[in-house]
């Protein structure tokens, strides 16, 4: 069954288990969801990620989940452009999630980056998720 959406699913995955204080979640793996994992561990929202072989011969993505005193270090997780509606900004509409506390995940013709590194090198691009 073909999947409409893999990002929405990849952060569904990942809100669900933090709401069920799971300590990793596996989900089929793409050069995107490692990328956006790589920017989550970055900014220290999870605390690993990794590629690994099941016994069937497939390819998932294994993320370590990050908690703070029992409480998830993701308290939200959102998809902004979808299939159905892209969001796209310019480098003077990214927007500042929680007043920077937060993160907005952008794909740029530079690659994936985060909100603070689209500035820096003033690029704009798709909006691809926010996270605090």
């Amino acid at each position: 069954m073909s999947m409409t959406d893999p990002i929405a699913d990849m952060l569904t995955r990942i809100r669900n288990a933090c709401g069920s204080k799971h300590r990793r979640v596996d989900m089929p793996v793409s050069k995107m969801k490692t990328e956006v994992a790589r920017i989550l561990k970055e900014n220290n929202y999870i605390q690993d990620y990794q590629t690994l072989e099941t016994d069937d011969g497939r390819r998932v993505l294994r993320v370590r989940l990050k908690y703070a005193e029992g409480q998830s270090v993701i308290r939200e997780l959102q998809r902004v452009s979808t299939p159905g509606l892209r969001k796209y900004v310019g480098v003077g509409e990214i927007p500042r999630v929680r007043n920077g506390l937060g993160l907005a995940i952008l794909s740029t013709n530079k690659g994936l980056m985060s909100d603070r590194e689209a500035r820096q090198s003033r690029t704009g691009g798709e909006l691809v998720a926010v996270v605090w």
